[in-house]
């Protein structure tokens, strides 16, 4: 059997990326794709008004909006995205994100 990286999602299919999670109300519902040292791929579905607090990580993240809109700060910088935008936080640089509306994004770390 071949070795597999990607986890909790069906191979060779045309899949939808936002259909992989759904908001839950006053939640942050999250699915992990690829998790090792040198990267991490997950989805997330951000109820409003739900975030993740300010914090460094030791990767550049690559934030993509699938659905919805969200306010991103990074460093002393605030950024608002919307779905099709992505926002880069670079690696050690404090970071956070609100949902300004329900939002889904696909999170990439690269180490």
């Amino acid at each position: 059997m071949e070795q597999k990286f990607i986890k909790n999602i069906e191979f060779a299919k045309t899949l939808t990326m936002a259909g992989l999670v759904d908001y839950q109300p006053g939640r942050v519902v999250s699915l992990t794709l690829v998790q090792n040292e040198a990267v991490s791929i997950t989805l997330f579905a951000f109820s409003k008004g739900e975030a993740i607090s300010t914090h460094a990580a030791p990767g550049d993240a690559l934030v993509y909006l699938l659905d919805g809109e969200a306010e991103i700060t990074v460093g002393d910088s605030k950024l608002t995205a919307r779905t099709g935008e992505a926002v880069v936080m670079p690696a050690n640089i404090p970071h956070g994100l609100e949902a300004v509306d329900n939002f889904k994004m696909l999170l990439i770390v690269i180490k």
